[in-house]
């Protein structure tokens, strides 16, 4: 009976990670949802306007271009090939650019189900009981349905853990297999995020402890590395191979006319024009002054707020057991395994809650190292703690705090946290793309302020369109936007040019300030910007709605 409350409960929670995609979710969790490949995607395959951030410029590319290419890429492309057949006249707009590139990462999102469907027999936990702690997360609900790098870096640990733990249990026939997959899962892992190697730490010891301890033959064993090496050498030449032709702009009908030599010499060519991304990426963000650009964070803020903000009482509880854990066994594993029989039998002799445990901390741990520290940072880590969660007799006393903390979690991330600024997108393309405005050409200019910066991509707007004008001012102060603002003002005479200024209702009454007036004005519930909370007595009061809303004020001629 128990198993098919839980079975349905994960069915009600699955429906409902498919449906709130689609129905959109509002909350805009962080800039990098967007700016890591949705919004790059729509400039290269749509030729729609964008901001192309830094890490994407040819001056200093630091992102790989394959996995925006595998996701918002294709989706991209299949709605603009859905528009191009005529089978859908106007497949491209705001909801769609929105919703494309997520539901693919929903629908890759339930390889983590199946991951822990496949692992919950092999670590000692209760195959379903792990599927409803996953499902009802908010982690998953909100950030495995977003379009970031850490949740392909998740979704990559998930496959990692699988491989890894069904070696053991799988015949002799997988094992050579597994080897090539885990190269390339790996290498893979590395290009999309370098902290891969961090939760690949791990995993990657085990399957070799496995090896280890399995294999007589020396043999054996090298040709095990042997595949994996080879593989992941063949996985890195792909990644390389596509971000030299993306950022060099490189094609080999180029390099030929050019030449006009032999492929030798194309492949010397190639060769100087190579871009290796993650070296990229760790000799930027190994600077502390780099660092210190995104923010700095006491070193303990992952393991002290980050787990707690989005695990909670299970983050406890595996510190928790940890410190037990670490307690009974730290003479056992540290000097006794250590000494005489070496980390191999440490690692497979643990097997379960211990080695589990491993599987958490150690990534936290590393990733504790660097300064700058988010909590997305940590969203692959779900994994391994909903398997130690759903052990026999753990987390069971817990049941209500966990369901309002995630109920809590998934209102505050999911449509509450910045959750006017993609309606208001979709309601300003609504506008600039009205029968009016394409009739008798207009010009609009939209100034945000004291918002996440606003993916251009959803207002839908072509890269030879010029009649739309975006200024983001982010936290700008009082006397910035009011200058910026009256300076739009006066040189206000173009009887067909709009002007809206977009600004959280927390900071409506700087814009009173200045010597402006409007004619229209639109309240879009709900948004909280935690930038500029709202004040508990004003919430009190009967201007709540305003204060927890995000206004389009359109400038008066």
């Amino acid at each position: 009976g128990a198993a098919m409350v839980a079975r349905a409960l994960w069915a009600l929670l699955a429906a409902l990670r498919a449906g709130w995609c689609l129905l959109p979710q509002s909350g805009y969790l962080h800039p990098d949802e967007f700016f890591q490949a949705p919004e790059v995607m729509a400039g290269d395959i749509l030729n729609l306007q964008v901001y192309y951030p830094w890490e994407f410029l040819s001056s200093s590319p630091c992102r790989t271009v394959v996995f925006p290419l595998m996701t918002s890429g294709v989706s991209y492309w299949m709605i603009k090939s859905l528009q191009q057949l005529d089978i859908c006249s106007s497949c491209i707009n705001s909801y769609t650019l929105l919703v494309s590139p997520r539901l693919l990462f929903t629908i890759f999102s339930f390889l983590l189900d199946y991951s822990v469907y496949q692992l919950a027999p092999f670590w000692g936990a209760d195959p379903w009981k792990a599927l409803v702690l996953l499902a009802g997360s908010y982690v998953t609900l909100v950030f495995y349905t977003r379009t970031f790098t850490n949740t392909l870096e998740g979704l990559l640990f998930a496959l990692l853990m699988v491989l890894v733990s069904s070696r053991k249990s799988s015949g002799s026939s997988a094992e050579s297999t597994s080897s090539s997959l885990i190269g390339v899962i790996t290498t893979a892992g590395f290009f999309n995020r370098p902290t891969f190697l961090a939760f690949a730490l791990m995993p990657l010891l085990y399957w070799a402890s496995l090896i280890v301890d399995s294999q007589k033959s020396i043999k054996t064993l090298i040709n095990h590395i042997l595949k994996f090496i080879l593989c992941a050498c063949f996985t890195a030449s792909v990644f390389i191979t596509a971000d030299t032709f993306y950022f060099t702009s490189v094609s080999l009908d180029n390099l030929y006319s050019t030449n006009k030599s032999s492929l030798i010499d194309v492949i010397v060519q190639l060769h100087d024009k190579m871009v290796v991304t993650p070296f990229n990426f760790l000799s930027y963000n190994l600077n502390p002054h780099n660092l210190a650009l995104h923010g700095t964070h006491p070193r303990v803020t992952h393991f002290t707020v980050n787990g707690v903000m989005l695990f909670g009482i299970l983050h406890i509880l595996a510190i928790s057991a940890g410190f037990k854990m670490l307690k009974k066994y730290v003479h056992q594993l540290m000097l006794v395994r250590w000494c005489y029989h070496g980390l191999p039998g440490l690692l497979v002799q643990s097997e379960g809650s211990p080695t589990l445990l491993l599987f958490y901390f150690v990534p936290l741990a590393f990733l504790s190292l660097f300064s700058h520290q988010e909590p997305r940072f940590l969203i692959p880590l779900i994994l391994p703690l909903v398997l130690f969660s759903a052990s026999p007799n753990r987390a069971v006393k817990w049941k209500l705090l966990i369901v309002l903390f995630n109920l809590l979690g998934a209102l505050l991330f999911g449509w509450l946290h910045q959750g006017g600024l993609i309606p208001c997108l979709f309601h300003l393309e609504k506008v600039i793309h009205s029968p009016a405005s394409s009739s008798h050409p207009q010009h609009y200019t939209l100034l945000f302020a004291h918002t996440y910066m606003p993916p251009r991509s959803l207002l839908n707007v072509k890269k030879t369109d010029l009649h739309v004008e975006i200024i983001d001012m982010a936290g700008a102060g009082e006397e910035t936007l009011c200058h910026t603002v009256e300076q739009r003002a006066s040189n206000f005479t173009c009887s067909d040019c709009h002007i809206f200024i977009i600004i959280p209702g927390t900071v409506r009454a700087t814009i009173t300030k200045c010597e402006v007036s409007f004619k229209n004005e639109t309240l879009i519930f709900p948004h909280l910007s935690m930038e500029d909370p709202p004040q508990i007595p004003v919430l009190s009061s009967g201007n709540w709605r305003s204060q927890l809303g995000l206004y389009i004020l359109e400038l008066n001629r």
